[in-house]
């Protein structure tokens, strides 16, 4: 159940992450605010599930713990109330021969300590540092060279008569742990470096796209719009239809980065309206005004840009 929740959880913040970006891209800042809202959301959500595992994994040690102390005390308690005489009976029983055991024991524990004693002096006095030596052997080639070996570079002077470079065959290989060690290295830095790529160029990608730059002016002396409006209720007539597509008409004026000198709205009917800018509006104005245009802002309204394009003077 937990992963489903995680699975339906990332879905959405993922979902809801996009749409923020693809909203601030076309302008339509009310949805980017909604879609922003849902993402933080879903990230409270995911993180509430997250420490509430956390919680439920801790409650339960806890628990466990408890039980075992009670375990250990309830054995303390039976240990505790058994009686004295018990324990060693075998003491009480003066008829029995067994009381001979303890002494027996401990003259076999010194017979045999002294036996182990004499055999670890005779090993001392006859082993032979074998094993010293060959280390010695091995880590001659990490040393310092001595005086007789400046005098002598090709290794003349060495008692054995060897070569200090014949010792690197004698070195150990490199261990199994230290490729392995190696190897993880290696793989968290190119996935390192492939994630750092994949951000960056999502970055430059979103950056190139959300930028606003000076594009040059259009040929044409206007741009003009075909608006569709769409009102949900009862008693919604052609004058509140036409009230509702002025005033969205008359908040998106100041969208564009140019001023426009002439802005005109006029009715074609069956809630189809058609609209005149001046000067004629640059891609970028084309979608900072219509994402304001459809990024509604009254209740119960949609308004819908049908179609956009450039009017000359002789156009009718």
């Amino acid at each position: 159940m937990r992963r489903v929740a995680y699975f339906f959880g990332s879905a959405a913040a993922a979902g809801a992450g996009t749409y923020v970006v693809i909203y601030l891209y076309r302008w339509q800042w009310q949805r980017a605010i909604l879609c922003g809202v849902l993402l933080l959301v879903v990230e409270v959500m995911l993180l509430g599930i997250v420490l509430l595992g956390r919680l439920a994994r801790i409650e339960e040690r806890m628990r466990d713990a408890d039980r075992r102390q009670e375990d250990v005390l309830a054995r303390l308690r039976e240990k505790e109330a058994r009686p004295a005489g018990d324990r060693f009976r075998w003491l009480e029983e003066p008829t029995s021969r067994t009381y001979v055991f303890v002494p027996v024991l401990m003259v076999t524990g010194v017979l045999l300590s002294g036996l182990a004693w004499i055999v670890q002096r005779i090993a001392s006095a006859t082993a032979r540092p074998t094993a010293e030596r060959r280390l010695a052997g091995r880590l001659a080639v990490l040393a310092a060279p001595g005086p007789a070996r400046d005098a002598d570079p090709n290794g003349m002077d060495d008692p054995e008569g060897r070569n200090d470079l014949a010792d690197l065959d004698d070195l150990p290989p490199i261990g199994i742990g230290a490729r392995g060690r190696r190897g993880r290295t290696a793989r968290v830095l190119v996935v390192s470096a492939v994630g750092a790529a994949l951000v960056g160029a999502l970055v430059m990608g979103l950056a190139d796209l959300t930028q606003t730059r000076e594009e040059d002016a259009k040929n044409s002396e206007a741009t003009s719009l075909l608006l569709k409006v769409d009102m949900r209720g009862t008693n919604m007539t052609a004058e509140r239809e036409s009230l509702a597509a002025h005033q969205l008409w008359e908040r998106c004026r100041d969208s564009t980065s140019v001023p426009l000198n002439r802005a005109t709205l006029g009715t074609l009917g069956d809630g189809l309206f058609a609209g005149v800018v001046q000067p004629a509006l640059t891609d970028h104005d084309r979608m900072r005004l219509r994402g304001c245009l459809e990024d509604t802002g009254l209740d119960r309204t949609h308004l819908t840009v049908v179609g956009i394009g450039d009017a000359d003077a002789d156009d009718d």
